[in-house]
Order: structure tokens, then C-alpha cells, then sequence
């Protein structure tokens, strides 16, 4: 195999672990455009990744909090520095509805974020990485355990 043919080889598989992992990834750039939407964010939200690409976040999903979440991404942008958002602090960025109807006490899927900025080939930061993480296990697990702890307290 040549080197050509591995590099090529090399991109098909990231591009299908990037596309089929299972966390959401959104790439966007600095008009807040979307550059990259997959599977797991096509799943959840409804949306293909062929009509979201190359749409304003803020246009696909219109009841996000445009003004709190740009806040954040100028961050990112700004001081090249990643940040953290816990479902403790907002439950939910994006307003999944909870896969799990039958086995799960929640109507909507909790969610971690982290925003990483992406650095291009000359440094420059144009683009920022939002990876959305289900933790809706995580999360009722621990409201059922802190009201048992509370109902436990009183009596």
C-alpha cells in the first residue's frame, strides 16, 4: 500500500469514528455555523446532518438561549481555552427528548458539555467543538439517591 492509499485509508476510519461515536459533536465557526453534525446529534435531534451543515446553530435549534450559549463560544474563541458545562449547572443544552421512555424517569436527556476550541494549521482558533454527552443515568440516579437521602434525613 502506498502512503497516499494509508493516509486515505486513515481518514475513511476517523471519519466514521467522528460520524458513529456516541457523544453528539457539532463543529462550529466563528459565525457560529455548523461545519460538522453527527449521527448521534442526527439521532437525537431530527435534524440530518446535510440540512443542518452550513446553518447558524441558532437557526436549527431557536429555542436555544442564543445570547448565554454565544457568550460561551466567544470564550472559547477568545481565550483558546476549552469549558465545561454540567447538567447540574443546566440540564440541557440542546432539548432532547429521553430515549429510554419505558426505563427512565426523565422526559429530557441530562447532558455535559464541553466546548473545545480547534486550532487550524497556522494556529489560528476559527472553529470551536461542542461534544454533548448523555448523562441521564448519571443524573437521575443521583436526584433518586439525594431524595432518598432526604427522605431518609426526616424521619
Amino acid at each position: 500500500m502506498s502512503m497516499q492509499s494509508d493516509g486515505l485509508a486513515d481518514f475513511h476510519w476517523m471519519f466514521d469514528l467522528l460520524h458513529h461515536i456516541d457523544v453528539g459533536l457539532v463543529v462550529l465557526d466563528r459565525q457560529y455555523k455548523i461545519q460538522l453534525w453527527n449521527s448521534f446529534m442526527e439521532n437525537h435531534s431530527g435534524v440530518s446532518s446535510s440540512i443542518a451543515k452550513q446553518q447558524s446553530l441558532f437557526t436549527v435549534f431557536s429555542d436555544l438561549e442564543q445570547s448565554w450559549l454565544q457568550q460561551k463560544l466567544d470564550n472559547v474563541f477568545g481565550l483558546k481555552t476549552p469549558i465545561y458545562i454540567s447538567w447540574e449547572q443546566r440540564p440541557h443544552l440542546f432539548k432532547f427528548k429521553c430515549y429510554r421512555p419505558l426505563t427512565s424517569i426523565a422526559d429530557y436527556m441530562y447532558q455535559n458539555i464541553a466546548i473545545r476550541p480547534i486550532s487550524g494549521p497556522n494556529g489560528a482558533i476559527n472553529q470551536v467543538c461542542l461534544v454533548v454527552y448523555d448523562v441521564t443515568d448519571v443524573a437521575t440516579n443521583k436526584m433518586a439517591f439525594e431524595a432518598i437521602r432526604q427522605g431518609s434525613s426526616k424521619a
